[in-house]
Formats: C-alpha cells, sequence, structure tokens
C-alpha cells in the first residue's frame, strides 16, 4: 500500500469514529435540557479525538504546545458564547451568529501576535470566564423543549466535526503545533448546536443552553491546562485519558452542584413542603 493511499484511509477512519462520538453526544446534549445539553457541548466531543490522532503523528512535546494553544483559544470560545447568549435574546440567528464569528476572528487574529505563556493563558481564561458568567447569568434558566435531532441535521454535525477533524490532522505537519491546538478546539460543536437548536426552538432556549455551556467551558479549560502540563513528564496517552477525566468529572460535579441548588430553591419555595 502507498503511503499517500495509507494515509487518506487513516484519515477517513479518524474522521468516522470523530463523527461516531459526535451523534452520540448530539443525541444526549439534545434531549437532556439546558443544563446537560451544554455540559455535553462542551465535553471534549471534537478536541478529544483531534488531540488522540495528533498523538499518534507527533510526539509529547508537540501535544503540549498545542494544548497552551487550545487554553487560550478556549478564551476565546467563551466570549463566542457570550456574544450569542446576548444578541441571541433579540437578534435572528444569521446576526446572532455572524457576529459572534466576527468577534471570535478578531479576537483570534489578536491573539496571534501575543508570546502567551501559562499564566497569560490562565489570566485570559479568568477575565472571559468571570465577565461571561456574570453577563450570562440570568439566561441559564430559560426552559427549553425536548428536540428530536433529525437525520440530516445529525449528518451535517457529525461531517462539520469529521472535517475538522480532517484539515487538522492534515495540517498539523505544516501549521505546528500552537496553530494545530487552536484549531483543536474550533467552536464547531457550538456552532451546530445553535445552527439546528435556534430554528426549531427558539434563540432565548438556545442561549440558555450556550450560557450553561459557558460554565462547561471553565471545567474544559482547566482539562486543557492539564494536558498542557502532564504531556511531556507522563507521555501523551496518559496525559490524554487524564485530561478526559478531568473534563468528564469536572462536568459532573458541575451538574452536581446545580441539581443540588435548584433542589434546594424548589424546598424554599414551597416552604420545606416535599
Amino acid at each position: 500500500m502507498s503511503p499517500d493511499l495509507y494515509f487518506v484511509l487513516t484519515l477517513v477512519v479518524r474522521m468516522a469514529v470523530t463523527a461516531g462520538f459526535l451523534l452520540a453526544a448530539t443525541i444526549i446534549a439534545e434531549r437532556a435540557g439546558p443544563l446537560i445539553g451544554g455540559l455535553v457541548a462542551t465535553l471534549p466531543i471534537s478536541a478529544g479525538p483531534v488531540y488522540i490522532f495528533l498523538a499518534l503523528d507527533h510526539d509529547a512535546a508537540f501535544i503540549a504546545h498545542g494544548a497552551l494553544g487550545s487554553l487560550v483559544t478556549n478564551a476565546l470560545n467563551v466570549i463566542f458564547a457570550l456574544v450569542y447568549v446576548l444578541l441571541a435574546q433579540k437578534r435572528s440567528l444569521t446576526i446572532s451568529l455572524a457576529s459572534a464569528f466576527a468577534v471570535w476572528i478578531a479576537l483570534t487574529y489578536s491573539a496571534g501576535f501575543v508570546r502567551w505563556t501559562l499564566l497569560l493563558a490562565i489570566i485570559l481564561n479568568l477575565a472571559a470566564l468571570a465577565v461571561s458568567l456574570w453577563l450570562s447569568a440570568p439566561m441559564r434558566h430559560v426552559r427549553a423543549p425536548v428536540v428530536h435531532a433529525r437525520w440530516y441535521d445529525l449528518v451535517m454535525r457529525a461531517a462539520m466535526v469529521a472535517l475538522l477533524v480532517g484539515v487538522v490532522v492534515t495540517l498539523s505537519f505544516r501549521i505546528g503545533p500552537t496553530a494545530s491546538g487552536n484549531l483543536a478546539v474550533f467552536p464547531i460543536v457550538l456552532t451546530s448546536l445553535i445552527l439546528i437548536l435556534h430554528r426549531r426552538i427558539g434563540g432565548k432556549p438556545t442561549a440558555a443552553v450556550m450560557a450553561n455551556a459557558v460554565i462547561g467551558l471553565a471545567g474544559f479549560g482547566v482539562a486543557v491546562m492539564v494536558l498542557h502540563l502532564t504531556a511531556v513528564p507522563l507521555g501523551s496517552a496518559l496525559a490524554l485519558a487524564l485530561t478526559l477525566l478531568v473534563s468528564m468529572g469536572g462536568n459532573l460535579i458541575i451538574f452536581l452542584m446545580r441539581r443540588r441548588a435548584a433542589a434546594a430553591a424548589a424546598a424554599a419555595g414551597s416552604g420545606g413542603v416535599p
């Protein structure tokens, strides 16, 4: 088998595996309400497979540097979600999503001129999260109807993420670790959810999902930071496994805390009567 044919076949397999993960997560996100939907959307559904495949082609130092790029982009994804949340209250899908992308692209371009360190990336994430959590708080609790995805919605979303995997894996040898890390966390999952949900259930319920996604992005940022710190000393395989556990564990803790708070608020509202 020629090297070119082998590369194409492995790339197709990698894209198909990623699409399968996304389809499963999509069904869960769309049927479980804004909180769980937002948290599932911020799991490493696309970034996880991308990094696994990058680790097969590159050394641990490449993964560590890529994770730093992903940490920077994670903060920009928080702002992307916030811009959509604020505009979707009254604006159309086109205006809300296009504006979110315009801001994201401008910030991504500006970030390219900064010599990023872990400390700077952490500060950027903390600032973006503090502002976004504050501004999006009133929009998190809008009730959203259950949405049953149509087959062409699933195909579209799976194709978008599979394409992202193909682009990052193919270009990683040319663009280097930082740019590969930036592309690995391109807001493709958030975008696909917005495209489908906004047309189905409206701007405000979809904004509620994105507002909850901001919380999940905080946990994802911690997970990417763990990957950056552990890739070299532990090796790519163990570091990626630990990163996945941190991401899933963080979102589980957020879910349990929000569930307990909701139960306490319900009990207080009913005067303690079950």
